[in-house]
């Protein structure tokens, strides 16, 4: 190599060190070699780069454009080009130069993402979409996202985020690997961090499709229901079209209330390939949710006759309730068990439903020590799968009885969110809430919506508060809000679930059940707001969840001392509110419901401030979607089959009944709080 060569690669190396923080010294650098050797490429590309960074893009662009003549298929050329015509405003040099480097070089992701942009700014917008695409194509090939996915899978995620952080640093707009980190931060327990990340992703890539899909299920985990719709609807309109964008706007209808769309979705599906289990599944929930039973039993049928196996299809046809499995469903179950295998872990969901389905059948059969040994094993191999701190739980419960005593709740004077909107129907599952719900939605001035998660999610960022150190306990943290907080608190509950509403009916129901956990609250956001307690049988409401596998949370209810506690609990703190402000809770016994169904539905609505109206009593007329397990019972008329009919396994009870201890013999009374003290504590040793 001749000297004058040395001398040049030195003076280009200095002219591109100086470029990120000095493009104008850069500049004079590379002048002064193109003086030395003129044209010289090199030079003349990074004294382009510097009147880039000088915001000079027209006059990089003509000396780009006199160069690529000279050297048509060099790729920092074209790449130096294509930067300096979109900067220059002239989208269509920017895309000729794109193509022409996206068909030398199609394995660079970052020309098909500048290509993508380019084309949307021409107004050629599925291009664009078909652009991204590609680039996501060439990313899943990247060595370097390649090695960071494999340590997300092993469950490296720090290495995976070390990597990535490290990636994004150099290039901060990569959508691949804004994606990757934002999944990653996702499994970390970061859901605020994959938000953002995952949203940048998808702002720079719009047609980053599995960017998209994977927003719309962060935005349905956070209730983003209307957001989630949004990009749903924008992922239909993919020129690569896909049957998941379907399934994924048809499940975001479906959390939406809109049943009706959802069920069209998947017939259309199911008209084009009719072997889809999953998809006949998906319709036999929106058609039981439609009350549309028939229907809805020959959709679960079909999924099992295409995947005998699939055992929530089974456990949602056995959820009806009032279908009967025979003999027939029972051995073909059976056989579905033993075609699975108990050690992996892929069949362990279709194993449970299995169990919990031949629990339900066995007992329509009359054989109930059978259909207590199916019960007993769906219960064990569920309970195994899930996180629950029965200990942990008793304490938070006790905590905010000690909390919300009526010297507390006075020193907190007048606050909260006035609307008198809601209703919430609080109290266990299988209680008869549903039942509840049913007759309200009835009356003319009530809108029934479904189990609503904002209260749960606002109660759990101010607990979160607590656990990250800014308060010393959950009294300090309920005591800080001021009067203008708890409107606030308030207020965002009204706009949350505004969503849900979809009639001006002056008042709607919230039936989450598990919100007795936070009447509290409930109170110092929403004073004006009614609570329903709905409370059934200890032994029998208790059975009855303990028979139930519920599609997600509630997941004390998977074991009969845990979900003895769980009711222990419950009714303790319902019994701690009533004594700080009697009369706020207004409570209905299933029992009593059942045996004067006109005086309890009279006395619901006077507590509730509302006129009687016959319709509440034919309330097995009221059409509207119904998504709970007693979907079906409450589209007939009150019967009496459900009480006392935990006797039928009372001779395997026995952790169950002396877990609830008093509770059993008082009921429906409570027994005084010194007792339930002193019992809650002995059922745990």
């Amino acid at each position: 190599m001749t000297a004058t060569r040395v001398a040049l690669d030195r003076a280009l190396g200095e002219a591109t060190a100086l470029l990120p923080a000095r493009p104008d010294a850069a500049l004079a650098a590379a002048e002064a070699i193109l003086r030395q050797a003129p044209g010289l490429p090199p030079a003349e590309v990074i004294a382009c780069q510097a009147l880039r960074q000088l915001g000079r893009p027209k006059a990089a662009l003509s000396r780009l454009s006199a160069l690529a003549r000279r050297q048509p298929h060099a790729p920092v050329v074209l790449w130096e080009l294509a930067q300096a015509a979109s900067e220059a405003g002239d989208s269509r040099r920017a895309i000729d130069a794109l193509e022409s480097l996206t068909r030398q070089q199609p394995m660079v992701a970052r020309g098909w993402f500048l290509l993508a942009a380019e084309l949307r700014k021409a107004k050629r917008v599925q291009d664009g979409w078909r652009a991204d695409l590609a680039g996501v194509q060439a990313a899943s090939r990247d060595p370097e996202l390649l090695d960071a996915a494999i340590a997300m899978n092993d469950a490296r995620l720090d290495d995976c985020v070390a990597l990535l952080t490290a990636r994004l640093a150099r290039s901060p707009d990569d959508p691949p690997a804004l994606r990757l980190l934002g999944e990653t931060r996702w499994r970390q327990g970061d859901m605020s961090a994959a938000l953002e990340l995952v949203q940048q992703a998808v702002d720079l890539a719009p047609g980053f499709d599995m960017a998209r899909d994977f927003l719309i299920r962060l935005l349905m985990q956070t209730n983003r229901l209307g957001e989630a719709l949004d990009h749903a609807e924008r992922l239909s309109l993919s020129p690569v079209r896909s049957p998941g964008h379907d399934m994924i706007k048809a499940s975001v209808l479906v959390r939406l209330g809109q049943q009706e769309q959802a069920g069209a979705i998947y017939l259309q599906l199911l008209a084009h390939h009719p072997e889809q289990p999953q998809v006949w599944q998906n319709l036999g929930h929106v058609l039981k949710t439609l009350g549309q039973q028939a229907d809805a039993i020959h959709a679960y049928r079909k999924a099992v006759t295409y995947q005998p196996t699939m055992g929530e299809a089974w456990w949602s046809l056995a959820n009806l309730k009032t279908v009967s499995l025979d003999a027939h469903d029972i051995a073909a179950m059976e056989q579905a068990l033993l075609a699975l295998d108990a050690t992996a872990e892929k069949d362990r969901d279709d194993i449970f439903h299995l169990h919990f389905s031949l629990g339900k059948a066995f007992e329509d059969a009359k054989d109930h020590a059978a259909s207590f040994r199916h019960y007993a094993a769906g219960n064990a191999l569920r309970r195994a799968m899930i996180l629950h701190d029965a200990d942990g739980f008793s304490a938070e419960v006790a905590a905010a009885a000690d909390v919300f005593t009526s010297a507390f709740i006075a020193q907190r004077g007048e606050g909260g969110c006035p609307a008198p909107d809601p209703i919430f129907i609080v109290g266990l599952p299988r209680s008869g809430s549903t039942l509840v719900e049913q007759i309200l939605a009835s009356h003319s001035q009530i809108e029934g919506t479904m189990e609503l998660p904002d209260m749960m999610m606002i109660a759990s960022r101010l607990q979160s508060r607590v656990e990250e150190g800014e308060f010393a306990d959950f009294r300090a943290m309920v005591a800080s809000l001021t009067p203008a907080d708890r409107q606030r608190l308030g207020e965002e509950y009204i706009e949350r679930t505004r969503i849900h509403r979809q009639t001006d009916r002056p008042y709607f129901i919230d039936k989450m059940p598990n919100n007795w956990q936070h009447v509290g609250l409930i109170h110092l956001i929403l004073p004006q707001a009614k609570i329903v307690d709905a409370r059934r049988h200890p032994i029998g409401c208790c059975l009855s969840g303990w028979k139930q596998h519920f599609a997600r949370g509630q997941t004390f209810s998977y074991d009969l001392v845990e979900i003895g506690r769980y009711y222990r609990d419950y009714v303790a703190l319902m019994a701690a509110f009533d004594r700080a402000l009697p009369g706020r809770v207004h409570r209905v016994i299933y029992e009593h419901m059942v045996a004067d169904t006109p005086g309890e539905v009279a006395r619901l609505l006077a507590a509730l401030g509302l006129p009687f109206e016959e319709g509440c009593l034919a309330f097995w007329r009221t059409e509207r979607a119904v998504r709970t397990a007693s979907s079906e019972q409450v589209r007939q008329p009150i019967f009496t089959d459900g009480v006392g009919q935990w006797k039928h396994y009372a001779e395997w009870l026995s952790p169950l009944i002396t877990t609830l201890g008093s509770l059993v013999d008082n009921y429906p009374d409570v027994p005084g709080p010194d007792a339930s003290r002193v019992e809650a504590v002995a059922s745990r040793h």
